[in-house]
């Protein structure tokens, strides 16, 4: 069993200035084996705010001048998950995102850069796989079509069974919803 934070593209100080109170509020409840972010952090001082939250995990985004990875694969679970930041073009294409999946031999991938929140499930060589995108949990403007409205995701893993909960502030209520998978 295991339960990550799923969260990132946060664009702390250069585009955003925080993380808004109900997310940070609903956080500060929670407790997390690890977390996984995949970048545009922008800032040292993310890093050390994710890392008292768990075991953290983090890749570089596209607007990162950190010395972190391009890529990462970690255990969670019985589960291999993969993290980049996800700069392919389309940004979010589930095909290349899919290869990336298929490239990493992982079940479960995080990626960013689209700043929008979202579940995919995909069927690579007969076999289901996740692609999770958090968006921006400061919910800051991307390049591309962003939503901008903040969100992350919590992710439970038991067995095979993966239960995502997807957050995201809307009219300034966090509004939840839960996928189930068995990969």
């Amino acid at each position: 069993m295991g339960r990550a934070l799923v969260i990132g593209d946060f664009h702390i100080p250069s585009r955003a200035r925080d993380i808004p109170s109900k997310i940070l509020d609903r956080l500060s409840k929670e407790i997390f084996d690890m977390v996984l972010c995949p970048g545009d952090l922008t800032s040292e001082s993310m890093i050390e705010f994710l890392s008292g939250m768990g075991k953290t995990h983090v890749v570089r985004g596209n607007m990162d001048f950190l010395n972190l990875p391009d890529s990462l694969k970690v255990k969670l679970g019985d589960l291999q998950i993969g993290i980049v930041h996800g700069t392919v073009f389309p940004r979010g294409d589930v095909g290349q995102l899919s290869r990336i999946v298929d490239d990493l031999g992982v079940d479960v991938l995080i990626s960013g850069h689209t700043h929008t929140s979202s579940v995919n499930e995909v069927r690579i060589g007969g076999k289901k796989r996740i692609l999770l995108n958090p968006g921006s949990a400061s919910g800051t403007w991307s390049g591309g079509a962003a939503s901008m409205i903040p969100s992350f995701m919590i992710m439970e893993v038991e067995n095979r069974k993966v239960i995502v909960h997807s957050y995201e502030l809307v009219d300034g209520e966090l509004k939840e919803k839960a996928h189930v998978f068995h990969l």
